[in-house]
């Protein structure tokens, strides 16, 4: 006898019919823990201000929820929806949900952001606005949730500061608990009371505490609270919180594997690499407690590949303990291991080798630059013949597939810098065919540079939208071959990128004006308009190139109200050595005095 067909009472349920990809919005994921909505001490839902294929990608978004469930906290998730599926919640009044509970956010207690990049800041907005809540924090009353904001994005809080009740500024295993704990004990109290209490915790940021002041020396703060506010961090990576009921999404995901953070931060020092310099010091979990975490996570959920997370995989102290662990046990579940982008080094070639033993894909590695002087002027710490090597034990080996990432747009770039890109790849080709891979093929991604704050080059000016467009197209001019092919990211929105890195609180005008103006989902081609952005800098009598040019080194900058542990002093002597072409040695190798007391690079 057939089953009969479920009733859903699921608002969204008419709409799916209409919009593009209905599965993002169906739930119905595997091992969601559902607490009740009444009796728990506080009720958090996070949101991640992009499609549910690219936020369930995010190991946070299965770090964090268990994280606080952990703490007796109700959490839920929250995405934001596609620009279909927005016009007809608007169209039908109805509001944005939460995956799980199926309430609108402005039920939730607290809000916490994920602010992950810059170009998904007008989709907070939206996100805000389905939700129900008022999008600045001066507009909010004491029914409202509290929002909050956490992840890269915090630590350059400025242009985003008005819609903020408060910034969290540092990891978040370091920083929930208190948090969280005070959000509990001051419910009932007013907004304003909440805010100051928590601006009394280390690391959070209350932009309405801070007023900005701006003068020819750059921003300057009026401040209620204590400034700059401090990073926090877990000071051993072996007390970090282990999920152990990984979400298993109902639909693919752009990163649909289990994935397992093997240590967090980097000692190499690398001079644009934001993530290198605000993440250290370099803290490792231990190759027992990866195994076996990993082992377990793939027994409950059934995953058919694994990944092993950080910013720098072939750094972990323990990789070929953890690779010779996991070999067999992968090959008898059918699983397949992945990496992240391999460094061009000695050590890659032993790797390769081992990751042969549990599958064979593409491999990916990022000189970053085409010349060696220009590495060295970005402290990549890859010497050409390293990268010669690389790739012809690479081929050897027997890969086809490899894939490249530079940059354009760096400090001193010149021509032969472009062109060392071209002969790069070019010369990687004819490796390939000398060892015999007629069939390998090679994918070069370009990206424009942006000068992100907290690093030596934050004081620099970024390419022009027609100075990157132009490089671009140099570069494809110069490829020829077939089996080579090469993309770069779309010049405006690098530009757009660099002007909400480096802005202060009056872009939060700007955001709100090309928001209202239909601006969505700023990092999809398909829907980015420059155009619109213009307009809106006009609307608001701000010039954005004013953002991204260069700095004066004595200029204060927006994003001083944050300290994240390294010296201003370090960045400006890195920023020197690399005009000098000079490289600063690994962390671990020798202590670069940034600023942190990290024994060499090692919490």
């Amino acid at each position: 006898m057939p089953m009969p067909f479920p009733e859903f009472d699921h608002p969204m349920w008419p709409l799916l019919s209409q919009v593009s990809r209905p599965s993002r919005y169906t739930g119905s994921e595997w091992r969601v823990p559902l607490m009740p909505w009444d009796g728990t001490r506080l009720r958090l839902c996070l949101l991640f201000p992009d499609v549910y294929e690219i936020g369930m990608s995010y190991y946070g978004f299965q770090l964090l929820p268990s994280f606080i469930r952990s703490m007796g906290c109700l959490v839920d998730r929250a995405f934001c929806p596609w620009v279909d599926m927005e016009r007809l919640l608007r169209h039908h009044e109805l509001p944005l949900l939460s995956v799980e509970q199926e309430h609108p956010l402005s039920e939730f207690d607290a809000l916490g952001v994920t602010l992950q990049h810059e170009m998904s800041y007008t989709n907070v907005l939206t996100m805000l606005s389905l939700g129900g809540v008022p999008l600045r924090s001066e507009e909010r009353s004491d029914s409202d949730p509290l929002v909050m904001a956490g992840g890269p994005g915090a630590l350059t809080p400025e242009p985003l500061a008005p819609f903020i009740d408060l910034f969290c500024v540092g990891e978040g295993e370091a920083m929930l608990p208190p948090l969280l704990e005070l959000l509990s004990e001051t419910l009932g109290q007013s907004r304003e009371e909440r805010l100051r209490a928590c601006s009394a915790l280390k690391g959070v940021y209350v932009p309405s505490l801070v007023r900005p002041r701006f003068g020819e020396d750059g921003v300057s703060f009026d401040s209620e609270a204590s400034l700059p506010v401090v990073r926090q961090i877990l000071d051993s990576f072996e007390r970090a919180y282990c999920p152990d009921d990984l979400t298993v999404p109902s639909v693919g995901v752009v990163h649909d594997r289990a994935v397992l953070e093997i240590f967090r931060g980097c000692s190499r020092g690398c001079r644009f690499c934001q993530a290198g310099m605000v993440t250290r010091p370099v803290r490792e979990r231990s190759p027992d407690e990866a195994v076996r975490a990993l082992l377990e996570a793939l027994d409950r959920t059934g995953w058919e590949e694994v990944a092993l997370l950080s910013l720098a995989s072939c750094d972990y102290g323990g990789l070929t303990q953890v690779l010779e662990a996991l070999a067999d046990p992968l090959k008898e579940r059918g699983v397949k291991l992945s990496l992240p982008s391999l460094r061009m080094d000695g050590f890659s070639i032993a790797l390769a080798e081992r990751l042969q033993r549990v599958g064979r894909g593409g491999l990916t590695f990022a000189p970053e630059a085409g010349t060696q002087r220009l590495r060295n002027v970005i402290n990549k710490g890859v010497t050409k013949e390293d990268v010669v090597k690389t790739l012809d034990e690479v081929f050897e080996r027997g890969w086809d597939r490899v894939k490249l990432y530079f940059m354009m747009g760096l400090p001193t770039e010149t021509v032969e810098d472009l062109d060392g890109i071209v002969d790069l790849a070019q010369a990687a080709l004819k490796q390939a065919r000398r060892k015999g891979r007629r069939r390998a093929s090679l994918s070069v991604s370009v990206a424009g540079f942006v000068p992100k704050p907290h690093t030596p080059f934050q004081w620099e000016r970024q390419n022009s939208v027609e100075e990157l467009r132009e490089k671009g197209r140099y570069l494809k001019q110069h490829i020829s071959d077939r089996a080579l092919s090469l993309k770069y990211h779309e010049p405006e929105q690098t530009f757009l990128e660099g002007v909400l890195a480096r802005g202060d609180r009056r872009l939060a005008d700007v955001i709100e004006t090309a928001w209202r103006m239909g601006a969505r989902f700023d990092s999809w081609t398909e829907t980015f308009d420059l155009a619109r952005w213009l307009k809106a800098f006009e609307a608001c009598e701000l010039d954005p190139e004013d953002l991204t040019r260069e700095r004066r080194e004595s200029e204060k900058l927006p994003w001083d109200v944050v300290d994240v542990g390294i010296t201003r002093d370090f960045l400006l002597r890195e920023r020197r050595r690399a005009y000098a072409a000079l490289v600063t040695q690994d962390c671990r190798v020798g202590c670069a005095a940034c600023g942190l007391n990290c024994h060499g690079g090692v919490a």
